[in-house]
């Protein structure tokens, strides 16, 4: 099955440079493409694509408030944003407004393939460098007071919050496993309950959640 790709960016070179790369791959097709988020969203209203990759800085409307309304529109479409910095306020802001991961626009071709793929199955991008720079830099906007940390945390067992630092970490499942001396098939079970308890819509979630909460060192 062909995953339909759309690409929001406002340089017309990088847009066709991206084309160029994901039309060469056999089960990636890109379908469409804007420079700016009004008219991407409007398009994928009107044709939803699988992946799109969101560029954050565009004018009319930025990455952040397109991958808002994409997200909240129920459009179907899984969001990567694509940042030129590793610093970017804004690409953690995406996250919060629910894009499926992030990564930078000078990653090796392979590594974006493999992302949209990804992404395109339902999984997060969550890179551990670049994701821990991120919110380390922002980490000091988001720390909980003491004795205000959501109260979802008590839903979760010991194992769970082992988890869940491990995933903050950017540790794939098989390093879980390995780090947690448990099945992968386990790890996956434990990270679904998370993804429940803890009300997140996927991986990317259960990141900021730690960092909200104070449950990663800073």
């Amino acid at each position: 099955m062909t995953i339909r790709v759309f690409l929001a960016d406002d340089q017309a070179l990088v847009r066709s440079g991206f084309r160029m790369l994901i039309d060469s791959e056999d089960d990636l097709e890109v379908v469409g493409e804007a420079p700016d988020g009004a008219e991407t969203v409007r398009a994928l209203q009107a044709h939803p694509a699988d992946v799109v990759l969101m560029d954050i800085r565009m004018p009319v409307m930025d990455g952040v408030e397109a991958t808002r309304r994409i997200v909240e529109g129920r459009l179907g479409t899984k969001v990567l944003v694509l940042t030129t910095f590793d610093l970017d306020e804004y690409a953690f802001a995406a996250l919060k407004a629910g894009a499926s991961g992030f990564m930078l626009k000078d990653a090796r071709p392979a590594d974006l393939l493999s992302a949209i793929r990804n992404v395109a199955a339902g999984d997060a991008v969550v890179a551990p460098s670049t994701t821990r720079r991120l919110l380390d830099h922002v980490a000091p906007t988001l720390s909980a007071s003491p004795g205000e940390h959501d109260p979802r945390l008590a839903l979760l067992t010991e194992r769970e919050r082992e988890v869940l630092l491990e995933v903050a970490s950017g540790a794939t499942n098989a390093e879980i496993a390995g780090n947690l001396y448990m099945a992968e098939g386990t790890v996956k079970t434990h990270i679904g309950r998370l993804l429940t308890k803890l009300q997140a819509r996927d991986r990317v979630g259960l990141v900021l959640f730690a960092y909200e909460n104070g449950l990663v060192g800073r």
